[in-house]
């Protein structure tokens, strides 16, 4: 378990002290001016329940911020799409509050509408910050806002995530299907979620919940932060999805998109009130120029108050189980981390950070788990910085867990820039095992980026071309035997060092073939590479299915506390490519060499007795050589240190429980 360190046992930290102590304030400073001393910041970030369009016992009221604004009209089906003066808004407040109220007859169920906004020297037509739905008319491809009354009646209302090892499957429900179209969210609850419970992971990460103009940005482009996806279905549908996966005792979170926005004027953000800064940082630092998107200003009260809202409305309103805050490292950093290398603790402490944006986090993570105590929140760093992951009371971000993301990059550089032969144990155990033990983090081999268009997944870089033919198991074929063998390999090494949690992207786990490309102009808009191919997992005769069960047996060790501490190294030969590390009463054995195998082999224990194998990434059903038998055990020996001595087949990992 993780065993809570101060920020003053870090001797590296130590020269930031003053720092981390001045966020630490900033963050209780802004907490104060957010609830004046009233109201929990839970309570504060409750935006969505005053602005927008809701249903009352009197009637319709909508209100909206918009500082800038001269004249606002609510237009749509009811107005004929005109500014009619009694669907005209009235200004509140000096802050830029506007409200509308009027009888419940005045709008219908599923009536379309929008904001027709004036300001001096322009007007423009947006869509509310705030509405939680919204559609695209598919032959304008026009997107409106929608009222939506339908209610969900909760099945498992109660559920809390207790899982105490996170094996997390990140998932798109658009590209879940086989076929050659957008997926919904009930074709991804009956024919997706089981496959999931069958396969053995406890979370799923929904990527582009978020509504998003483009389809092609994978979610990350959000224009409607309050609004899920319509091109995947209702509201209601995504409920019942969520419901169903606690269900079956599967958490469920999504990916959260704060560190930026389209720049979209009438679907987004953007411009909104005519000013270029009302959520956005004005000038050039309002805009992300690698991204092509708007910046947010966490240091205004009001867009604080819109995020941290956002925050608590998925927890409320879809019951979903935490977060995953998508590139957190361009919030971090004024410079967004573009072409910039990390290379000590100077860059976490510097004027390049944005402490506006940390106490940001700071405070999002609070709200969360005031909201809902067992919620779980990732954060997706590539810069390392630390205290992510610490308690807010530290000085930290208040994250549960930072992603592992070098983990991913070392396997992928091992592969393209290294011959077998030349790998390093101890380069590659440094890898695995470089995390802070007082932040857990989520490790992985891949997850969506490395198959985005101009990447592969990693059995397409191991077998290239030769995955075209050579993919049924009665065949041998050298590359897909080293590919198939360092896909499971890889796998088990990085699955049994996670300290927190593991990640695979939706069909990575049999070796889904090829890249992910989202159907878009350059492409002639083809959803071939926008899918999933599941009938390859279901194939006995194929490699897929073989890689399938041993990802579903190696999802099964969790089951026996293979994560109940950190990892400690037993033995690490660079000449022989052996790595052999200890995790609680269970004993991980790696042979990377591409040829030797190693008889006898002695390898150290912890103490004297018997160790039964529970997992051999060489048997048949795995599509391996059968080399070694299965259930034997192992008897340790007596030298300087106990012992037990092992046959290792070359490419071959062993998991050996200590059975005393």
């Amino acid at each position: 378990m993780k065993r809570k360190i101060q920020l003053t046992e870090d001797p590296y930290l130590r020269p930031y002290l003053d720092l981390i102590e001045s966020r630490k304030k900033k963050t209780e400073q802004t907490r104060d001016q957010l609830t004046q001393g009233k109201m929990s910041l839970s309570d504060f970030a409750s935006a969505h329940e005053y602005y927008g369009l809701h249903l009352r016992d009197d009637g319709w009221v909508f209100r909206e911020w918009a500082p800038n604004a001269r004249k606002i009209y609510l237009i749509g089906d009811f107005s004929g799409w005109a500014c009619r003066e009694e669907f005209s808004l009235s200004r509140l407040n000096d802050q830029g509050d506007w409200e509308i109220t009027f009888p419940a007859d005045r709008l219908n169920d599923h009536d379309l509408y929008r904001l027709r906004i004036f300001w001096d020297g322009g007007e423009g037509d947006r869509i509310p910050a705030y509405a939680r739905r919204v559609v695209k008319d598919e032959d304008s491809g026009i997107f409106n806002a929608q009222v939506w009354l339908s209610t969900y009646h909760w099945q498992n209302p109660d559920f809390e995530n207790r899982h105490p090892f996170l094996k997390i499957y990140e998932a798109h429900v658009g590209m879940s299907s086989e076929e050659g179209r957008i997926a919904s969210y009930d074709d991804f609850r009956l024919n997706v979620l089981p496959r999931i419970e069958k396969a053995g992971y406890n979370t799923i990460q929904l990527m582009a919940v978020q509504e998003h103009p483009y389809y092609a940005s994978f979610g990350y482009h959000v224009a409607n932060f309050f609004a899920p996806s319509s091109r995947f279905g209702t509201p209601q549908q995504l409920k019942r999805l969520i419901d169903e996966a606690h269900q079956r005792n599967i958490a469920v979170i999504i990916d959260l998109v704060h560190s930026h926005s389209v720049k979209n004027e009438v679907e987004g953000l953007s411009k909104f009130d005519g000013t270029e800064y009302q959520y956005f940082h004005g000038g050039s630092r309002g805009y992300h120029v690698a991204w092509d998107s708007r910046c947010f200003d966490y240091g205004k009260i009001p867009v604080l108050h819109f995020l941290l809202s956002n925050t608590r409305y998925w927890l409320d309103e879809f019951n979903v189980d935490g977060f995953r805050f998508d590139g957190i490292t361009s919030m971090l950093y004024l410079h967004h981390g573009v072409g910039y290398t990390f290379t000590s603790y100077d860059d976490y402490f510097n004027h390049h950070v944005d402490t506006d944006a940390y106490v940001y986090l700071s405070l999002a993570n609070e709200v969360i788990h005031q909201v809902k105590s067992t919620a779980v929140t990732i954060a997706e760093d590539i810069s390392g910085m630390p205290g992510l992951a610490y308690p807010n009371d530290q000085g930290g971000a208040g994250f549960d867990y930072r992603q592992a993301m070098g983990v991913s990059d070392y396997w992928f550089k091992m592969l393209k820039d290294m011959r077998d032969e030349d790998w390093n144990m101890d380069g590659l155990w440094h890898e695995l095992t470089n995390k802070r033990p007082e932040e857990s983090t989520i490790s992985y081999v891949e997850c969506h980026d490395q198959s985005l268009v101009g990447g592969k997944t990693l059995i397409f870089e191991l077998a290239d071309k030769e995955m075209y033919t050579d993919m049924i198991r009665s065949t041998r074929n050298i590359i897909i035997e080293r590919a198939v063998a360092l896909h499971k390999m890889a796998r088990l090494a990085t699955f049994a060092t996670a300290f927190g949690g593991y990640l695979n992207f939706m069909g990575n786990e049999f070796g889904h073939p090829e890249w992910v490309d989202f159907p878009r102009e350059g492409n002639n808009w083809s959803y071939h590479y926008s899918r999933r191919q599941w009938s390859l997992r279901d194939d006995q005769q194929l490699i897929y299915y073989a890689l399938g069960e041993f990802d579903r047996d190696m999802m099964q060790l969790e089951d026996r506390e293979l994560h109940g501490s950190f990892p400690e190294p037993l033995y690490r030969h660079n000449d022989d490519k052996v790595l052999a590390f200890r995790r609680g009463r269970y004993m991980v054995i790696l042979n990377f060499h591409p040829q030797r195998s190693l008889e006898d082999y002695p390898i150290p224990a912890w103490t004297p007795g018997k160790f039964k194998l529970l997992l051999d990434t060489d048997q048949p059903v795995y599509n391996g050589f059968n080399r070694i038998e299965p259930d034997q055990e192992y008897f340790t020996l007596e030298g300087d240190h106990p012992y037990i001595q092992v046959y290792l087949p070359n490419r071959c990992g062993l998991v050996l429980e200590y059975q005393g």
